[in-house]
């Protein structure tokens, strides 16, 4: 990637964060799905860690924000207030264009997670490890193998299968464009 390329990529990186503060804030969580799905396009096609990572990282703060009952979990306040101030330090770090110091915070961002306890940190857990398996059947529907999504993932081919196959991904058919009858009527005015 060029430098040109690599400062656009810095751009859109930093509004996703941007906006990703905004829906939070908001509780908007259709738009934190949108802009998941958005960093997922990316990843697929720079194929980077820090783009999936902050893909399941947004993923999962929507479903975090979808199910209300998180926050009568001790800890809650803190957690979440520690996650949005590594949010605020990775918006921070691209605006200052240090991006070892953003996917640090990333990372940090995951690493919030190993301090709870009890039920908090077991639903969590469950909704990062979820997000990560949806985010790679993502990158899988994008043309990327299994093999190497569950490599960038950090999951097991086989959980990536399985909801690839209940989810309908792995039969998609990306070559179907036109019906048969589009088809026959094209070469029909071709041949005239």
């Amino acid at each position: 990637m060029n430098i040109k390329e690599k400062m656009k990529e810095t751009q859109h990186l930093l509004k996703v964060l941007q906006d990703t503060k905004e829906a939070i804030e908001k509780e908007d969580t259709i738009k934190l799905k949108e802009l998941s799905n958005q960093t997922i396009h990316s990843a697929s096609i720079t194929q980077e860690t820090e783009y999936i990572l902050l893909a399941v990282i947004i993923y999962s703060l929507s479903k975090m924000i979808e199910r209300t009952n998180y926050r009568e979990y001790p800890g809650w306040n803190s957690f979440f207030k520690e996650l949005m101030g590594h949010l605020e330090h990775a918006i921070f770090a691209l605006k200052q264009k240090k991006e070892d110091k953003f996917v640090a915070e990333l990372r940090k961002i995951r690493s919030v997670i190993s301090r709870l306890t009890g039920s908090l940190k077991r639903q969590i857990q469950d909704v990062f490890k979820k997000a990560s398996i949806n985010k790679a059947s993502r990158i899988y529907e994008h043309g990327i193998s299994m093999e190497k999504t569950s490599k960038l993932l950090g999951i097991s081919i086989w959980e990536l299968a399985e909801y690839a196959g209940q989810t309908g991904v792995s039969d998609v058919d990306l070559n179907i464009t036109l019906s048969e009858k589009q088809r026959i009527k094209i070469a029909s005015d071709i041949f005239k």
